[in-house]
């Protein structure tokens, strides 16, 4: 079984789109949102959601009236303005670091698990599909992203699947590090841009440079820019990067992601062409 992760040093490279793309043509595998805290590709699959998990990914602190002897000891240790003069905890301000519990003199607070989010695994048209989806403003978002592959992991130990494929998250932060450590292989989609270059580079260094993964580098829209098109190849083949290939901008895939399907589906032969070209050159490594 091999896990791939499809990732990107920004947002807005295409990345899901391509993600959808792949579910059309890899067979015998599950699909992962990793995404967490913005997940989408929910909206191409449109799943069938079969269980859903509670996710509780910290803590909440709230002080009883009771116990509490108004000291002001929480108030004067708590970092984040969380606890008012009347000692009532704010939810959406507390961190859950739990120092106003470990100083509170009488221990009148309680540190209770909080709930962040929700894990869903469902079907779609594509086969399984495990996906979750982070509260507004909550955190943890790494611990979830484990959940989620590790659920993803067990369905298709299952199956007995040959791929996972996993769409992950842009940037070079936790939710990046807990999507692909530990993975077979990464996939950076880029685009032709001063910015693109840039942080596929950081990404890379995170992937290939940092956890040795092997590590493939997609651009998409590449006819926008040909130059630093050119400039990407001789980065990947000069810093042990697999170039897997690149896609022409097309509005098609815009008209396919509207109609809330993926190319494959919508039709058009030359981004068919192109994105069956980069699967071949990856599946080949794998």
């Amino acid at each position: 079984m091999k896990e791939l992760v499809i990732i990107s040093g920004k947002g807005g490279t295409g990345k899901t789109t391509i993600t959808a793309a792949l579910a059309s043509l890899i067979e015998n595998k599950v699909m992962a949102d990793c995404d967490v805290d913005a997940a989408d590709l929910h909206l191409i699959f449109k799943p069938t959601i079969e269980r859903k998990i509670d996710f509780f990914g910290g803590k909440i602190a709230s002080i009883r009236g009771k116990d509490c002897i108004s000291c002001g000891k929480c108030i004067e240790v708590c970092q984040f303005n969380a606890i008012s003069d009347d000692f009532t905890v704010d939810p959406i301000s507390c961190e859950g670091c739990g120092v106003c519990v470990w100083f509170c003199p009488v221990d009148a607070i309680d540190f209770k698990e909080h709930l962040n989010g929700h894990l869903y695994v469902s079907d779609t048209r594509f086969g399984p599909f495990v996906h979750a989806k982070l509260g507004i403003a909550e955190e943890n978002s790494g611990k979830l992203v484990t959940l989620v592959r590790k659920q993803a992991k067990e369905i298709a130990e299952k199956r007995n699947a040959q791929y996972i494929v996993i769409d992950g998250s842009p940037g070079v932060g936790c939710p990046v590090i807990s999507s692909i450590a530990g993975s077979n292989a990464v996939l950076i989609v880029t685009e032709p841009t001063k910015s693109g270059v840039h942080d596929l580079q950081r990404v890379a260094q995170l992937s290939r440079g940092h956890f040795n993964i092997l590590t493939f580098v997609c651009v998409n829209k590449y006819d926008l820019n040909e130059e630093i098109t050119d400039n990407i190849e001789d980065y990947c083949l000069n810093n042990n990067l697999a170039f897997a290939g690149k896609i022409p901008y097309d509005v098609t895939i815009t008209r396919a992601m509207v109609a809330g399907v993926n190319i494959f589906e919508y039709r058009s032969p030359v981004i068919e062409e192109a994105i069956r070209a980069m699967w071949s050159t990856i599946h080949r490594f794998l």
